[in-house]
């Protein structure tokens, strides 16, 4: 198992979150880097989903992984134990990552070596969606058991997302779970938004998510 490096985060004060976002994404441009922030509530199945879309594409791209979380290396180390570079990010608290926390762990990480990194952002479904990380792309997973009526109740998370992953659809025959109801939800809210169905245990649907990741990727990386 890869070594997981840990980083304890402090969040510049009064500093200009999009200035540093900006920057970020200037410099992950020269090392032809793409960044993917993905949000979710605990519990949705962000890792798993994760470990799933590198496992897709894993022939063609080369994957980093910033793992976020108030305590504990536990994320980093199921990822590192796939052979995947982790690096551990401490919020100390925070319930969310800003660009120069991203920056931070970004140092810890051999860019020239990587074609993606992913940020698992902080559980929460608030305050991810409030502060831009200077992703390439922000995505978003819902899972099954969490409800159809998520959109209603946190609408900026839905918006600000370029793609929606509706995970755990293995559970669908168990619940009262409407997906087109979500779907009407959410296109409301968002009408450019992308959305899958997957399931992250069983594999269902995770190809087509990974085959408009890998081509996102690639566009940002010619362009």
């Amino acid at each position: 198992m890869n070594d997981v490096r840990l980083i304890a985060v402090k969040e510049e004060i009064h500093a200009d979150n999009a200035r540093v976002a900006h920057d970020l994404r200037t410099r992950l441009a020269t090392k032809k880097t793409f960044l993917l922030n993905v949000m979710a509530s605990p519990g949705a199945g962000k890792t798993r989903t994760i470990l799933a879309t590198i496992e897709a594409l894993r022939n063609q791209l080369r994957f980093g992984v910033l793992e976020a979380d108030i305590d504990s290396k536990v994320d980093a180390e199921q990822i590192a134990a796939h052979g995947i570079s982790a690096v551990q990010l401490h919020t100390g608290g925070l319930c969310h990552l800003d660009a120069s926390m991203v920056a931070q762990g970004l140092a810890a990480l051999d860019l020239d070596a990587l074609d993606v990194v992913v940020i698992e952002n902080v559980g929460n479904l608030v305050c991810p969606a409030e502060f831009d990380t200077g992703a390439h792309k922000n995505v978003m997973i819902l899972s099954v058991p969490e409800g159809d009526d998520k959109p209603l109740k946190y609408p900026l998370m839905f918006s600000v997302s370029d793609a929606l992953l509706i995970n755990k659809i293995d559970y669908l025959v168990l619940s009262d779970f409407d997906v087109s109801a979500l779907r009407q939800r959410v296109q409301r809210l968002n009408p450019r938004i992308h959305i899958f169905e997957i399931s992250a245990k069983t594999g269902a649907g995770v190809e087509e998510w990974a085959r408009w990741l890998h081509d996102e990727v690639r566009q940002s990386i010619a362009s």
